[in-house]
C-alpha cells in the first residue's frame, strides 16, 4: 500500500506548522501540498527557517491546487474560513481532518451563538465525526470529515469521561491553563512578550468558545443537560496546557474506584498516561 498524498491547508500558521512536523514523521503520509494564501509563492523555509533544509513544497493558494490528486487534507484554517474551503474541495476520494472549530459542535444554533456567525455548511455537520480518538475510534475509521476537538476540550474531556458514572455531572469545575501559542500567530498586543512574561491571568470568563463544546459532549455522553464551570488562563510559556478538574463523587463511590476506571480505560491507549499515585503531571 502506497503512502497517502497529503495536503495541509493553512500551513503558515502555528497549527499548520505542527501539522507539517507530524505529517513528516508519519510513515504512511506523503506531503505534497502546503497552502498559505498570504505567503503564496514563497518557500516554506522563509516562514519557518528551522524547516528550510527539508525540501518542502513552496506555499501556494488553495484555489490553485488540484484537489482531485489529494487523498488526505489537514485543514488548519481559522473557523469560518475552514468550512468555506472544505465545502469546495471535498470529493469522494478525500478525507479531511479539520483542526478549526467549524464542525465540532453538532448544534448549528449553538455554533452561531458561540462563534457569532451562521454555519453555511450545515449538511456537513451530520457527516463530521468528533475526533476525540480514545472515544470515537470505530467511527473515525470510516469518517470522511473529522472535527478535531479544541485544545481545552481535549484536556478536559479526557480527564472527565472515564469517570462520568461515578461523579455528579452537575458539579464539574475545570481550571485550565494554556501557553501563548494556543492563541495562534495573529498579531496582538496582549500576546507580545512584555505583556505575557512573568504573569498569568484568566480570560473570557463565562464566555470562552470551548465551554459550549465541553458542555455538548458531556451532555451527549450522559444523555442529560450538562453545564460545567470552566475558567481558562493564559500563562507565560510558548506551548502546553494543563487542566485541573474538580468533581463531586456520587454516594458510595471512592477515589480508588475513580482511579481504577482511568487505569482500565486508558490501559491500551498510546497517547494517554495515568500517573502513579503521588506523581503529578507537568507541562514540560
Amino acid at each position: 500500500m502506497g503512502k497517502c498524498k497529503t495536503a495541509i491547508l493553512g500551513a503558515s500558521g502555528y497549527t499548520g506548522a505542527e501539522a507539517v512536523r507530524l505529517v513528516l514523521a508519519h510513515p504512511n503520509l506523503d506531503l505534497r501540498v502546503l497552502t498559505g494564501n498570504r505567503y503564496a509563492g514563497q518557500a516554506y523555509g522563509s516562514v519557518y527557517p528551522h524547516l528550510a533544509h527539508l525540501g518542502l513544497p513552496d506555499l501556494v493558494k488553495w484555489q490553485d491546487v488540484d484537489w482531485n490528486g489529494i487523498e488526505v487534507v489537514f485543514a488548519c484554517l481559522p473557523h469560518g474560513a475552514s468550512e468555506e474551503v472544505i465545502s469546495q474541495i471535498l470529493h469522494p476520494g478525500l478525507k479531511v481532518i479539520d483542526l478549526s472549530a467549524d464542525f465540532r459542535l453538532k448544534n448549528a444554533d449553538v455554533y452561531a451563538r458561540t462563534y457569532k456567525r451562521e454555519h453555511t455548511s450545515r449538511s456537513l455537520l451530520d457527516k463530521a465525526v468528533y475526533g476525540l480518538t480514545e472515544f470515537a475510534r470505530d467511527d473515525l475509521r470510516t469518517a470522511q470529515l473529522v472535527a478535531c476537538p479544541g485544545c481545552y476540550p481535549t484536556a478536559s474531556l479526557l480527564a472527565i469521561l472515564p469517570g462520568l458514572e461515578l461523579i455528579d455531572p452537575d458539579e464539574i469545575i475545570i481550571d485550565a491553563k494554556s501557553g501563548v501559542s494556543g492563541a495562534g500567530r495573529k498579531q496582538s498586543q496582549a500576546l507580545i512578550y512584555p505583556e505575557v512574561a512573568e504573569g498569568a491571568h484568566p480570560y473570557a470568563l463565562g464566555a470562552h468558545r470551548h465551554g459550549p463544546e465541553i458542555d455538548e459532549k458531556l451532555s451527549i455522553a450522559t444523555e442529560q443537560s450538562v453545564s460545567v464551570s470552566f475558567t481558562p488562563h493564559l500563562i507565560p510559556m510558548n506551548r502546553g496546557m494543563i487542566a485541573t478538574v474538580y468533581v463531586k463523587l456520587k454516594s458510595g463511590s471512592t477515589v480508588e474506584d475513580l482511579r481504577a476506571r482511568y487505569v482500565e480505560r486508558y490501559a491500551r491507549e498510546p497517547f494517554v498516561f495515568v500517573e502513579e499515585n503521588g506523581i503529578v503531571p507537568h507541562t514540560r
